[in-house]
C-alpha cells in the first residue's frame, strides 16, 4: 500500500480523517527525526531542538521546564542535556532559586557550532516549505497552534478520567 492509496481510504469521514490526521502526525515526526539525524552533525534532532530552545531563551531553563515545551518527561531532558554537557554544548547547573532543580545552559561551543552549522539547517529547513505558498504557512501555523489546544485538551480530558478512577 502507499500513501496515495492511504489518503483515499481515510478521506471518506470525518472519523476515519481524524484517525488519518493523527496517524501521519506520527509518521511525520519519525520521517522528519530520520532525515534531521542524518544531515545535523555531532547532535540528533532532539539534542538540536533542545540546544535551541536554550539558546533562544531569555534565562536558564530547569529540565521540568524544558521537558514541558518539548513535550516530554523531566528524565528524558537529562539524558539529552548530560549528553549536550559530554559533546562540549551544554553544561548543568543547580538552580539558584532552588538548588533540587537542575538548569541547562548554552556553551561558547553552542553559539559557535549554531553560527557555522545551522545555515546548513537552515537551507534544509526551506526545502521542507518550498512546497508551500506563504497563505499556505501560514494557515498552517495556525492550525499547528489549534492542534496544541486540542492536545492541551486531551491531556485535560485524560487527566480527569484518571483522576475519577482513582
Amino acid at each position: 500500500m502507499d500513501f496515495q492509496s492511504l489518503i483515499q481510504k481515510f478521506s471518506d469521514t470525518t472519523e476515519n480523517q481524524q484517525k488519518a490526521i493523527f496517524n501521519n502526525l506520527f509518521i511525520t515526526g519519525n520521517k522528519l527525526q530520520t532525515l534531521f539525524d542524518n544531515h545535523i552533525p555531532e547532535l540528533s534532532l532532539k539534542q538540536f531542538m533542545l540546544l535551541s530552545l536554550i539558546r533562544q531563551s531569555d534565562e536558564p531553563l530547569t529540565f521540568t521546564q524544558l521537558g514541558s515545551l518539548l513535550g516530554c518527561s523531566r528524565q528524558n531532558i537529562k539524558k539529552l542535556a548530560l549528553s549536550l554537557e559530554k559533546k562540549g554544548f551544554a553544561s548543568i547547573q543547580s538552580s539558584p532559586d532552588d538548588p533540587r532543580a537542575s538548569r541547562i545552559c548554552p556553551t561558547e561551543k553552542a553559539d559557535a557550532y549554531f553560527h557555522q552549522e545551522f545555515r546548513t539547517y537552515q537551507a534544509e529547513l526551506q526545502y521542507l516549505f518550498e512546497v508551500y505558498t506563504p497563505a499556505e504557512i501560514e494557515t498552517f501555523f495556525q492550525l499547528l497552534i489549534k492542534l496544541h489546544a486540542g492536545i492541551e485538551n486531551l491531556a485535560q480530558k485524560t487527566s480527569k478520567k484518571e483522576s475519577e478512577h482513582e
